[in-house]
């Protein structure tokens, strides 16, 4: 039987688990560890702690307190791991809690983070999914229906203490060319809403208020949000600090490229169960500056897709060089448009690409001015046809079903 080294209880606060933490910094004590060649289990909370709830009301999405997340279990350490190490992850398994099997998606308005496309959703709005064995659907948007390709969105190691204030620098010079900016440019240190996994007294106020919040992906991994980080998967991590420190949460039941929603995926709790192994002074003989990934080999079996096509011209015209971001926004508000052309609201519409397993690729980045992005629809996760045809689209009655809204106060 294999040992779960990490439990989670989720009717307790995720502050009163000592084997959760919810920033990165080198001194956050190893919860637990072991061996090369060992496998076990971590439960996770969901990445907010348990703050969105299985109900109609967006009211939890807007209010949602962004500087706790995202909260991690860990940190594992690996007997033998050193700096310079890679250690390697196998994804063995990976799955929803059997009293839990429902996940959330949400956009969360422009004033409490935003996201990919805030200009056109600006206020807070979520759906539910019920996870039925390996497929789930949404009471919030009727005619969809996909596999899950479950996977952790993340993952990584512990920071050296050279490496956090290199994050911190850089990100604090980012940050501070335009404080004002809503949503801001970066997630600083924050010390109030810190939880330091087993830190204790000034110690732990002293790091928190230097830890780094754990909101983007680093060169340690972290928030990456890699979709195909399934069963079957490896990863193999840059080793910062002895023993590497493993930390791993924010599940996804499903995603879609790019997880545009910002809450973007089908959030849940659940477990992991990993393998771990070292390659020693691997970083510097393979030129590893961050993580390198191995996908799993089970993929969601869609083979017709409709594709839609962005450049990098904006919603107003403006002509922009080479942006792919500004691409794949693009590629993203047409497939918007398209679907709403078939019955669904422009907020279900952004939901399904956020939690289907759609897919996002860089067609061009050298025609100048324009990079080509795509993004890949899969046609048979719809319960009807959403095929182009000449006698027009046929519209689906979702009448009186939409996502849950919930006003700016």
């Amino acid at each position: 039987m294999t040992d779960t080294l990490i439990k989670v209880d989720l009717s307790q606060s995720a502050y009163d688990n000592d084997m959760i933490h919810n920033r990165w910094h080198p001194d956050i004590p190893m919860v637990a560890w072991v061996r090369p060649g060992d496998d076990f289990i971590v439960e996770c909370v969901d990445w907010t702690g348990g703050q969105i709830k299985n109900d109609d009301d967006a009211s939890d999405v807007r209010d949602v307190d962004l500087s706790q997340v995202h909260f991690l279990s860990g940190p594992i350490g690996v007997k033998g791991a050193e700096p310079g190490d890679l250690l390697v992850v196998d994804f063995l398994d990976i799955g929803a809690f059997s009293d839990s099997l429902w996940g959330f998606n949400g956009f969360f308005s422009k004033k409490n983070g935003g996201g990919f496309l805030t200009e056109h959703f600006p206020e807070a709005q979520k759906s539910i999914w019920d996870i039925k064995g390996m497929f789930t659907s949404s009471r919030h948007i009727p005619g969809v229906n996909f596999a899950g390709l479950i996977h952790p969105g993340l993952i990584g190691c512990l920071p050296s203490k050279e490496m956090l204030n290199t994050w911190n620098t850089r990100e604090a010079e980012l940050y501070n060319t335009d404080p004002d900016r809503v949503p801001a440019l970066a997630t600083l240190p924050y010390g109030p809403t810190a939880h330091m996994g087993r830190m204790q007294g000034d110690a732990a106020k002293s790091a928190a208020a230097e830890g780094a919040r754990t909101v983007p992906p680093r060169e340690h991994g972290g928030n990456c949000d890699i979709k195909d980080l399934s069963r079957g998967a490896k990863v193999f991590f840059p080793v910062y600090v002895d023993g590497g420190g493993l930390s791993m949460g924010d599940l996804h039941f499903s995603q879609g490229d790019g997880e545009i929603t910002f809450c973007g995926a089908i959030e849940m709790a659940g477990w992991i169960h990993l393998k771990v192994s070292l390659i020693k002074g691997g970083m510097a003989k393979y030129g590893v500056k961050n993580p390198i990934f191995k996908p799993s080999p089970i993929t969601p079996t869609y083979n017709d897709y409709l594709i839609f096509e962005g450049i990098s011209v904006d919603e107003g015209g403006k002509q922009h060089y080479l942006d792919v971001h500004i691409a794949y926004r693009q590629a993203c508000l047409n497939a918007i448009e398209y679907l709403k052309k078939f019955g669904y609201s422009g907020a279900q519409a952004y939901a399904i690409l956020g939690t289907a397993p759609v897919q996002g690729h860089i067609s061009g980045v050298v025609d100048i001015p324009n990079a080509c992005a795509t993004l890949w629809l899969p046609t048979e996760i719809f319960e009807f046809s959403i095929q182009p045809g000449a006698d027009g689209p046929t519209i689906f009655d979702t009448k009186g079903i939409d996502v849950p809204l919930a006003k700016d106060l």
